[in-house]
């Protein structure tokens, strides 16, 4: 189920912080997530798709990913359990470094054994989400954040450490360098609790 804050949300957020008001004008409606590519699977699918598009173009990242989908008959992303019979070297020759092969496998196993609980993860905080995930080899905190915004739908996440969310802030605040993530944080306060809003926005504002 899509997750959208209200138009009550955003008029307030907007009137918080004007020039962030203006920006949220000007790129248009906050399309609430899930939806596209993260929102399709399972959860385990999509953070597996997030493992391998980790610090990859766009075009090969897809490349590598179709690859992966099609090392078994069912579309999509191996399951967890397929991705644990299957061995390493089916992983490598689809294009998979060995970083991210260990990842998918470490994430495949935690997921098996029950110490990352992805069927629960409605009921837990964002907080708890974060520490759960990045005891995943190779899952970091932005990664663990893209999933809270794009596949949960969480509202009031912001990864400060995120290049275009800080090149966001630079372009809304006419700055001339890029800010640190903490003072993306200190500036993203006026923005709760919808700071994966302010969020998207930065990023749009980075497509300009």
């Amino acid at each position: 189920m899509t997750v959208t804050p209200t138009p009550e949300q955003l008029c307030e957020l907007a009137g918080r912080d004007p020039v962030l008001g203006e920006a949220m004008e000007r790129v248009g409606p906050y399309p609430g997530f899930p939806h596209g590519p993260l929102a399709e699977g399972s959860h385990f699918q999509a953070l597996a798709r997030s493992i391998l598009f980790q610090q990859l173009a766009g075009a090969a990242a897809k490349t590598i990913y179709a690859r992966a989908c099609a090392l078994t008959p069912e579309a999509g992303f191996p399951t967890a359990t397929e991705c644990l019979a299957l061995p390493d070297s089916r992983f490598r020759e689809a294009g998979l470094s060995a970083a991210k092969t260990r990842a998918v496998k470490d994430l495949a196993a935690k997921s098996a054994d029950g110490s990352v609980r992805l069927q629960s993860v409605s009921a837990m905080t964002d907080d708890e989400i974060v520490t759960m995930l990045t005891s995943v080899w190779g899952v970091g905190e932005w990664t663990a954040q893209m999933f809270l915004i794009f596949r949960l739908g969480r509202l009031d996440v912001m990864p400060a450490g995120d290049l275009g969310v800080r090149e966001g802030v630079r372009r809304l605040d006419g700055l001339e360098e890029r800010p640190s993530p903490k003072a993306v944080l200190e500036r993203a306060e006026a923005w709760r609790p919808l700071r994966s809003v302010a969020t998207w926005v930065l990023y749009r504002l980075c497509d300009e």
